[in-house]
């Protein structure tokens, strides 16, 4: 373009049936009237184009370039919108990714979420579908000019908190993160194990197997719903395990059943390169089966003592308590060389938020009330495999990559 004209910002939309050529034939004609290219973004939606530009061009040439890609969109069969924009009216906002999961995701989920997002200021600038099949994971891109930095804050009236409350008054999940390249850039996923990476509490299952799984239970659900400070709440549900053969111990963390979605999701972020870990307030027999069976490259854990082939009812210190947890969830980033800023925690319980408070991102996955209004954002239904959806995989990246 040359220096000494006045250049005029044009915006171009381009609509209609999608065929072989279309881009090269337009951008044959801006590149004639030395058009310079500002933006530009294209989608196929089962068959039907949608292209819009922002180009300049010089002044005395604004027109003519505006008439000559009219009459190649009409050669094309295809509809041309175009309007100017003012160059010192461009912002460059910053952007929040909110990811919808539903059963599927509904009219009135996109409405009421379109709802939400208005009141807050925050305009969409683009929606995706993230899902195969049945409609049920959208990513939406969302300019936030207006929002302000305390959208991500878990105070009332934050656009955060408004989604997480839309989200349990409308049936479906929705969270929401700060869209850039820490987003995408995460290398270390830690999981909790106990209804988690499991779909059960280890120490709940032993119990029952030793004739006090109602006793166990009951400490069990206060603990993990924060009630219950959770090392005390250890110390009193081991020591009902007193006397229980360690062989029946083994046979329970050889039969543990996987979370759906565990597997696909640690193989797809292993191919990706993720370091993995678990860690537990549960016992090293499970989570040292799991880092076997799983391939994760930690696992961490509680030692339950063990004399003479029986339990104690004692646990060997230290206990991994929800300080301990994201202690060990810095060491082993430090380890690996990986700021926190690029970890990713997932638990369920009140021991578990220490843990997702450290890491870069922190989920609640199936998680308790106290837990999913601390956290980053929550999952509150399907499998762990929709973790994959908030780092902005596709269904089918996660197809091939958890092959």
């Amino acid at each position: 373009m040359t220096h000494d004209l006045k250049p005029a910002t044009l915006r171009i939309t381009i609509s209609g049936s999608d065929h072989p050529g279309i881009t090269a034939a337009l951008f044959e004609v801006l590149d004639s009237q030395q058009a310079e290219l500002r933006d530009l973004e294209q989608f196929v939606l089962h068959g039907h184009l949608s292209l819009g530009m922002l180009v300049a061009v010089a002044e005395e040439r604004a027109m003519g370039t505006v008439k000559d890609l009219l009459f190649v969109a009409s050669e094309l069969g295809l509809n041309l919108d175009y309007g100017r924009v003012d160059p010192s009216a461009q912002r460059n906002p910053g952007r929040l990714a909110v990811t919808a999961l539903g059963d599927p995701i509904r009219p009135r989920h996109v409405q009421r979420l379109a709802e939400c997002l208005a009141g807050h200021g925050a305009n969409i600038a683009a929606i995706e579908r993230l899902s195969e099949g049945r409609l049920t994971a959208l990513e939406v891109l969302v300019d936030e000019p207006e929002i302000g930095p305390d959208a991500l804050s878990p105070e009332p009236g934050s656009l955060r908190k408004s989604l997480l409350e839309l989200g349990l008054a409308e049936d479906f999940d929705l969270a929401v993160q700060r869209e850039g390249l820490a987003r995408r850039s995460k290398r270390l996923i830690a999981f909790d194990m106990d209804s988690t990476l499991i779909q059960v509490e280890v120490i709940d299952e032993l119990a029952r197997s030793f004739g006090v799984g109602e006793q166990v239970a009951r400490i069990t659900a206060e603990a993990m719903g924060g009630r219950l400070d959770y090392a005390e709440s250890l110390r009193r549900r081991v020591a009902m395990l007193e006397g229980l053969p360690y062989d029946a111990v083994q046979d329970v963390a050889s039969h543990l059943p996987l979370t759906d979605g565990a597997e696909r999701t640690v193989r797809a972020l292993k191919n990706l390169g993720y370091r993995t870990a678990v860690i537990s307030g549960g016992f090293d027999v499970a989570a040292d089966r799991l880092k076997e069976r799983l391939g994760l490259d930690h696992a961490h854990s509680n030692r339950l003592e063990v004399v003479d082939g029986r339990l104690t009812g004692k646990v060997i210190p230290p206990i991994v308590s929800p300080e301990r947890k994201a202690e060990i969830l810095r060491d082993i980033a430090a380890s690996e060389g990986i700021g926190m800023e690029q970890t990713i925690a997932i638990g369920d319980g009140a021991n578990d938020l220490r843990m997702l408070e450290a890491a870069g991102l922190g989920v609640a996955f199936h998680g308790k009330a106290a837990l999913r209004e601390a956290a980053d954002t929550a999952l509150s239904r399907g499998g762990l495999d929709r973790v994959l959806y908030l780092l902005g995989f596709r269904a089918s990246d996660v197809e091939a990559l958890a092959k």
